[in-house]
């Protein structure tokens, strides 16, 4: 009689997200209590780095689904840790961001999916920008041609002004179907911008930078901090969102056709 010995059962392997809410704990409870050492408030905090409060009292908890993208949270960690003084970037480097920074190769393919979900929201916003800009070009491809026909074969006087009409109508009704807005950051905050119910961007950006969205029917602009944030509509003369450290969400329709 053969005698047939069980397999080493194999331990449950946890999950990226279960790793990094153990790490975001770690690293929080650290951060809190340097901060402490160093007799400093999260009001503070928020003047030194320009990280809105509830975000820095996230990390400080460990509160994993009141952050954004692992990313971002990584570096929302690196500029805590700079603003207490010690080194931002080896510190942050202690959370992981994706699977690859668990220890644990997974076997599940599936486990990959958050890691990937920025780099679809760039391409979606390079295809929105290109399909713009192909569109634009291909409607002054259009009214150069008119203008060549029409030196080749003169019109009469009448023709010439109906078709300018016709052209100025047009270009007219594609402009009023649109309606882009423009930011500048004067200090670092998280930004989401929805364009025709799909979203464009959603991350934190830093002070200085600027970016610009479109959209045919509705944009929405949304963000932790107001008032480091200058938004322009359609080129206009950019104004601030709201007050320094408040949520605040836009939403701009574009004109209907006249």
């Amino acid at each position: 009689m053969k005698w047939f010995s069980k397999k080493d059962e194999q331990p449950i392997k946890p999950s990226i997200q279960e790793h990094q809410a153990e790490k975001l704990g770690q690293i929080g409870s650290q951060l809190a209590s340097l901060r402490q050492e160093k007799g400093l408030t999260l009001d503070e905090l928020v003047a030194l780095t320009r990280i809105p409060r509830r975000l820095l009292q996230a990390i400080e908890e460990g509160n994993l689904t009141d952050l954004p993208e692992p990313i971002y949270i990584q570096g929302l960690i690196r500029q805590f840790a700079d603003a207490l003084g010690i080194q931002g970037a080896e510190f942050a480097s202690h959370f992981p961001i994706g699977s690859q920074s668990v220890g644990i190769q997974s076997k599940w393919k599936g486990q990959a999916i958050p890691q990937l979900r920025p780099i679809h929201l760039y391409l979606l916003y390079i295809v929105l920008i290109f399909s713009s800009v192909n569109g634009l070009s291909q409607l002054l491809n259009n009214a150069s041609l008119q203008v060549n026909n029409r030196q080749v074969q003169p019109k009469t006087l009448t023709q010439a002004v109906g078709q300018e009409t016709a052209n100025n109508t047009l270009i007219s009704k594609k402009e009023d179907q649109s309606v882009q807005i423009g930011v500048t950051l004067k200090a670092s905050s998280w930004i989401s911008v929805v364009t025709d119910g799909k979203t464009a961007f959603e991350g934190v950006l830093p002070q200085g930078s600027s970016r610009t969205w479109k959209a045919t029917e509705q944009l929405t602009v949304k963000t932790d901090n107001a008032g480091g944030v200058l938004m322009s509509v359609n080129q206009q003369e950019a104004k601030e969102m709201g007050e320094l450290g408040k949520t605040q969400e836009i939403k701009i329709a574009a004109k209907p056709n006249s």
